[in-house]
């Protein structure tokens, strides 16, 4: 039985709840956006971690990454239920081996690196995948970072990209729109982007190195920090405050908004405001519904956002 219902809003909304719909079926919860919803050619999801195969921490959950605590057969079993979810049971899985950069693969791959169903081997190293080919899903994993979907209306062209903050200082969003640009002609202002579930500003800690490079990258920087600390000149008085036995202390942190850098490259490389649609849910604060790097560890889950384009019925 399938069941759409709408979200709850988040502690950091800064799009409206009701623009996100979650669909229940097969034992599993599904975040989709309305604006993508409503085209009869695409398929899309934001997985969450309810339901699912595997075990962690004694509850069942959605893991749909090979991740060394989990077994093979659960994830292929939990990747089959998500596409049935999604009733793509057809459509094979074109992964990323991702490595936070800023590299874009179209889709299909080169000759030798095909595609297989319903768990692919990795067969590209990377971070964002583009289309045009009609049948197969595109998919990025997180479990903090920002999952990217993006579509051109137009044209009939999707890309998933996965933006951590080395790939959002890389630019990996407008990039990836550039290569659709390119390769099939996408006009920006034909496009739909959506932002799925991701760490919010109010968990995202980072230290002033960070805060230091997207400000040599983007004049906006400081608008994405919280407060924006860059402090890297040691002080020559530190041994006035330092902790006992000796040690100086603790570099100072700042909150990073990766949603709202996101929000700005895509904008700023011509997609209107309107149709960048950002999810209000923070994978920190709702354990519940997400996984967490930043809370649970490298031993946490990871969630998977995929779009493609249905064969003609």
């Amino acid at each position: 039985m399938t069941t759409a219902t709408r979200i709850r809003p988040a502690r950091r909304a800064t799009r409206p709840a009701s623009r996100w719909v979650t669909r229940r079926t097969g034992g599993i919860e599904i975040l989709q956006a309305p604006a993508l919803k409503k085209l009869p050619w695409l398929v899309h999801g934001f997985s969450t971690r309810t339901g699912g195969t595997s075990i962690l921490n004694g509850h069942s959950a959605l893991n749909l990454s090979f991740t060394k605590w989990d077994t093979r057969t659960r994830v292929r079993a939990n990747r089959q239920k998500l596409l049935a979810a999604l009733d793509a049971e057809e459509m094979p899985l074109a992964t990323l081996k991702q490595i936070h950069s800023d590299f874009v693969h179209r889709v299909p791959f080169a000759p030798g690196q095909a595609l297989a169903f319903p768990s692919p081997v990795f067969t590209a190293t990377g971070d964002a995948l583009l289309t045009r080919k009609k049948g197969l899903l595109l998919a990025v994993q997180t479990a903090d970072c920002v999952p990217i979907l993006l579509v051109d209306t137009k044209r009939r062209v999707v890309a998933a990209v996965h933006a951590g903050w080395r790939g959002t200082l890389k630019r990996i969003a407008a990039k990836t729109l550039g290569r659709m640009r390119m390769a099939f002609g996408t006009r920006p202002e034909q496009v739909i982007a959506v932002l799925g579930p991701a760490i919010g500003r109010c968990c995202y800690e980072v230290g002033p190195e960070v805060a230091r490079a997207f400000a040599s990258q983007f004049a906006r920087a400081t608008d994405w920090f919280d407060p924006f600390e860059t402090e890297e000149e040691p002080n020559p008085l530190q041994w006035l405050s330092m902790m006992p036995p000796g040690h100086p202390p603790p570099p100072k942190k700042s909150r990073l908004d990766l949603i709202a850098a996101n929000v700005w490259q895509l904008t700023d490389a011509g997609v209107p405001a309107s149709s960048v649609i950002a999810c209000p849910l923070c994978t920190a604060c709702r354990r519940d519904l997400f996984f967490s790097y930043r809370r649970e560890g490298a031993g946490t889950g990871r969630l998977m956002a995929v779009i493609g384009i249905r064969e003609a019925r």
